[in-house]
């Protein structure tokens, strides 16, 4: 009994000692990850104060968002790259790991050329001014608006809600809807028993008053003629140019005001009709030549 309590007493010594060996490493390890977060977060900080706020030093407008989330990036990798080296600097040396970086980065390079054409793309985009978070854009063949552009891809979320997500280097050919005014059209359709030329001028007369209440449209609207005779409508169509984004409600807005005038004026809007003749065969008549009674 004496001897299986002797065999435990060299345990406290030995517990001792790792604590003192490794408590310190455990300690520098838990500090250096508080650091990472405190300068991680402090960065967050300054980056919005310099491009996003009130009070912000840089003023960039749409862009302040794109150069946000691109510094972000970059300090984020830099931060978790300083990290890593110093959390192995506690356990190995790294003298030979930095002098052998650049053969190792020779290695790495030739199977990260992807990689290094994302993010050298990703720059040109921000720096050519491709387009910036909140953009319309359109990237093969998908529509929707930019979320995010940084150094590896560019995030666009369709309107049907879906997330769709482009490596810088594979974007070609980009569409972007959010630079410059865009067209608002409108065709608009009266019966053939209308007088045009009274419901044009009804038309220019709605659209100078439109013009004056709807601060989203930057020229117009136009009533620009008569564009169609169609099968049982003569189709009279109409353009304006509204602020990005905005084209489409000033559509539906310019077509619920005409409607609403429309009904108030009399004038009649189409829609298909049928006209059904029947002939009724008089009492004592035989059936017409070449009808068939059913």
């Amino acid at each position: 009994m004496d001897s299986f309590i002797e065999s435990f007493r060299p345990l406290p010594l030995l517990f001792q000692n790792a604590l003192t060996q490794w408590g310190g490493v455990v300690l520098r390890l838990i500090l250096i990850i508080i650091l990472a977060k405190l300068v991680l977060r402090f960065g967050y900080s300054l980056i919005d104060r310099i491009f996003k706020g009130k009070n912000n030093i840089i003023t960039l407008g749409n862009k302040s968002e794109t150069f946000s989330g691109l510094f972000k990036s970059l300090l984020r990798y830099l931060i978790i790259f300083v990290s890593l080296l110093m959390i192995l600097k506690e356990f190995v040396d790294i003298t030979p790991i930095l002098a052998g970086a650049g053969i190792a980065g020779l290695a790495v390079g030739f199977g990260a050329q992807s990689l290094v054409k994302d993010i050298i793309t990703g720059f040109f985009i921000i720096i050519e001014e491709q387009f910036s978070v909140g953009d319309h854009v359109t990237i093969d063949s998908y529509s929707g608006i930019v979320e995010h552009v940084g150094l590896r891809a560019t995030k666009v979320r369709d309107f049907g809600g879906q997330l769709h997500i482009f490596p810088n280097s594979r974007i070609d050919i980009i569409t972007n809807h959010s630079q410059g005014p865009q067209r608002a059209l409108v065709d608009i359709s009266v019966a053939y028993e209308e007088n045009v030329d009274r419901v044009l001028e009804v038309l220019r007369e709605i659209c100078e008053k439109f013009s004056r209440e709807y601060p989203a449209v930057r020229e117009g609207p136009v009533v620009l003629g008569v564009a169609d005779l169609a099968d049982s409508e003569v189709i009279i169509r109409i353009m304006a140019k509204a602020d990005p984004m905005q084209q489409w409600s000033i559509e539906r807005e310019l077509r619920r005001v005409i409607k609403n005038h429309f009904d108030q004026m009399g004038i009649e809007i189409p829609y298909p009709r049928r006209v059904v003749f029947t002939r009724s065969e008089k009492a004592g008549e035989g059936n017409l030549p070449g009808s068939e009674k059913i």
